[in-house]
């Protein structure tokens, strides 16, 4: 068994993997990368990237469909699914490409393969070649993500039973399809599917589709979901599932009792930690609700271990396992004090998209918070009618007295890009007055941020009386 000797062995090539290993390699360490399938991770090959990419051509379908109400007459408009599908896999196949030249560019070994840690320091892999190799290394930094949750009640088989992996490949949009889990996969999917002819039915146990965003924004897209055709049930879980040479027939329990029979099923009720056998099962590795425990340092229970990313636990957000990675790693090499992320971007990128930081209102109630609400709907918003894009609204909350951001809640047009200013806003401690006294660009659908910020004291310049 060959053996090499690193200052850090990374295990798993996603956004925290991938990310640590470069930051550790530009502040001098000698690292070792190991994957087993191409880096990047779920979220470059089956989520994130991908994802974006069908969601854009869902988006640029519907927009050509209704090419006429911008004085524009295309004929008839048809879609090439497979191709959709083939230029989705063509993006995440481009940036693992780009990944491979940077792991080349700050001299990271990248070993495809399986590893184990066995032991302190100590790294076994497993090579795809068939070659075992024994790491030592003075730290190991576990990064292999998370994994969709499945339901007893309704096993994956790949076929009609699928979990977003399967989805993001299929050949043909389906006729039908039921989504179980409404959260940002669930949503996503929807809409795409639905954009395409898809009939779509989404399930979720709680009472509000994006049931971790505010009350508001939930309610907000049920609306405009169901406005699209799609059919919403809310309260609802799977009871058992019976699945058939074409189809799959679902009952439900709790608000919905009814019994559906759907071509596909998608499973999006959440992820697991993606562990498997990557920790020797004779160590004493700490778990917490099912995710790697870690210190503010992001060390596990066992010395020289440490994990940042999905398998830590949620919020599940690529960016923030790219952030933890960092912050681990300076940690470790840099004598800097590592810090956890508080102040963090929520993107969903269906239509409408939606995109939130901080505090929700339900949260700030519950926390005891004084606070003033702004909203601004994109429909008095001089870009948005101009784009044809107008539904939605910003809500931002703000602390009183003072004025300091507690957080902020759009759904709406290029809603996962405004929300960064709030987020910077946050980051520095800037108040309502900062986002009042900022000039905003005209025309342009930041501008919403700002009048949200004034119609919490009532200073919104362009807020429209309500229709009766």
């Amino acid at each position: 068994m060959a053996e090499d000797s690193y200052d850090l062995a990374v295990i798993g090539g996603g956004p925290a993997g991938y990310v640590g290993a470069i930051r550790a390699s530009q502040l001098g360490k000698r690292v070792a990368l190991i994957e087993r399938e191409r880096p990047g991770g779920t979220c470059l090959h089956w989520g994130c990237i991908p994802t974006k990419s069908l969601l854009r051509s869902a988006e640029l379908y519907q927009q050509i469909q209704h090419a006429a109400d911008f004085g524009i007459s295309v004929g008839k408009v048809e879609a090439d699914f497979g191709r959709v599908i083939q230029r989705s896999r063509a993006i995440a196949d481009r940036l693992t490409r780009g990944l491979e030249v940077l792991f080349k560019k700050h001299h990271i070994e990248h070993l495809p393969g399986s590893a184990i840690v066995a032991g302190p320091g100590r790294v076994q892999v497993k090579t795809v070649a068939g070659e075992s190799r024994l790491l030592t290394t003075d730290r190991i930094l576990l990064a292999t993500g998370a994994r969709p949750r499945v339901l007893p009640s309704l096993p994956v088989d790949g076929a009609r039973v699928l979990t977003s992996r399967e989805a993001m490949v299929l050949r043909d949009p389906p006729r039908s399809i039921l989504i179980v889990g409404a959260g940002s996969i669930g949503v996503e999917f929807a809409y795409f599917f639905r954009a395409f002819g898809s009939e779509v039915t989404l399930v979720e146990m709680l009472p509000q589709i994006l049931p971790h965003e505010d009350e508001e924004i939930g309610g907000e897209l049920a609306r405009q979901f169901k406005r699209a055709g799609m059919r919403i049930l809310t309260r609802s879980t799977v009871e058992k599932s019976d699945t058939l040479a074409s189809s799959v027939k679902v009952k439900l329990s709790g608000a919905s009792r009814e019994t559906l029979e759907v071509e596909k099923v998608l499973v999006a009720i959440g992820l697991e930690a993606n562990l498997g056998d990557t920790v020797d099962s004779g160590l004493d590795l700490k778990l917490e609700n099912g995710f790697v425990k870690t210190d503010a340092r992001y060390q596990t229970s066992l010395p020289g271990l440490y994990a940042a990313g999905d398998v830590i636990g949620p919020p599940w957000l690529a960016h923030v396992a790219s952030y933890e990675a960092i912050q681990a790693v300076e940690g470790m090499f840099a004598g800097k004090g590592p810090r956890k992320a508080t102040i963090f971007p929520s993107c969903i990128y269906c239509q409408p998209q939606v995109a939130s930081v901080g505090l929700n209102e339900q949260k700030a109630r519950e926390l005891g918070h004084k606070y003033r609400v702004g909203r601004f709907p994109f429909l008095s918003l001089g870009k948005a009618l101009a784009a044809g894009d107008n539904a939605g609204f910003v809500k931002i909350l703000f602390a009183e007295p003072g004025g300091a951001i507690l957080g902020a809640h759009i759904i709406g047009a290029e809603a996962t890009e405004l929300i960064s200013e709030v987020n910077l806003g946050m980051t520095l401690a800037a108040t309502r007055d900062h986002i009042i006294a900022t000039l905003h660009a005209h025309p342009t659908l930041s501008e919403a941020l700002a009048e949200a910020a004034g119609a919490s004291v009532g200073e919104a310049i362009h807020a429209l009386p309500a229709e009766r």
